[in-house]
């Protein structure tokens, strides 16, 4: 990984790097509020130094089923310099909306395999 001083903050490929994306995907994380910058004199964007553990969170969200919007609003609820506790919460919540989703997949499934037919469901 690579090394930056906290002061000077993370760029986008420093980000990128750390937390295993695209930098379009920082920037795109960046776009919709999941993550935040900082421009330079020179108008290069720095992010904070939780900024690569944001993009992982919102990746694992994404794949739990989150959209863009309902990722930002986890991390809306984290303070700008969060805590491990703060952070055990927002696992919590994932967790719990992971548990969620798979309880109303099965759900369905047990639907599907109802042996109805699809359009009296």
């Amino acid at each position: 990984m690579v090394e930056v001083k906290v002061a000077d903050g993370l760029t986008v490929g420093q980000v990128a790097e750390a937390s295993g994306v695209a930098a379009s995907a920082v920037r795109f994380y960046g776009q919709h509020g999941l993550i935040s910058s900082v421009r330079t004199s020179g108008n290069q964007r720095r992010f904070g130094p939780d900024a690569a553990c944001r993009v992982k969170v919102a990746r694992v969200s994404q794949r739990i089923g989150l959209t863009v919007a309902e990722v930002a609003a986890v991390l809306a609820e984290l303070p700008s310099d969060p805590t491990p506790a703060d952070w055990g919460r927002v696992h919590d919540a994932l967790v719990a909306e992971a548990e969620a989703r798979i309880g109303d997949l099965r759900t369905q499934l047990q639907l599907l395999s109802s042996g109805e037919l699809l359009c009296q469901l």
